[in-house]
C-alpha cells in the first residue's frame, strides 16, 4: 500500500472537478506569560519500582517552551527528567529546588500529593 496520500485524512476520491483538500494546520499553542501559568507540582511513585520522580503539570504552551522549562529545571536539580504529554517529569524529590527556581522566574504553582 502507497504512502503518497495518506496525508489526506480520509479523503478518498471527489466528483467535484474544482474540489481542493483543505488542509487543517496544527496551530501553536501560545504561552502564556509566568505570571498567569498554574503548575501542579507533585511527587510520584506509581509505576516506577519505587523510585520518586516530581511531576510538573499544567503547562500552557508550546511544546518548545515546555522542553525549555524543563531543560532549565534539570540543569537547576542537577538531575535527570524527561518531557512528556505535557509533563515535565525530575528524578528525585526535587520540589523544594524547583518550587525556589519557579518562584524565581515568576510561575504561580501549588503543591499536590503527599
Amino acid at each position: 500500500m502507497s504512502n503518497k496520500n495518506k496525508s489526506k485524512e480520509g479523503i478518498v476520491f471527489s466528483t467535484d472537478p474544482d474540489f481542493k483538500f483543505n488542509y487543517e494546520s496544527k496551530e501553536e499553542d501560545s504561552t502564556l506569560p509566568p505570571q498567569q501559568q498554574s503548575l501542579r507540582i507533585s511527587l510520584d511513585t506509581k509505576q516506577r519500582g519505587g523510585k520518586e520522580v516530581t511531576l510538573i503539570e499544567n503547562f500552557t504552551g508550546s511544546e518548545a517552551d515546555l522542553e525549555k522549562l524543563g531543560k532549565e529545571l534539570k540543569s537547576k536539580c542537577g538531575t535527570g527528567g524527561s518531557v512528556k504529554d505535557g509533563q515535565i517529569i525530575i528524578q528525585g524529590d526535587q520540589r523544594k529546588k524547583i518550587t525556589e527556581h519557579l518562584s524565581k522566574l515568576g510561575y504561580k504553582y501549588k503543591l499536590s500529593g503527599g
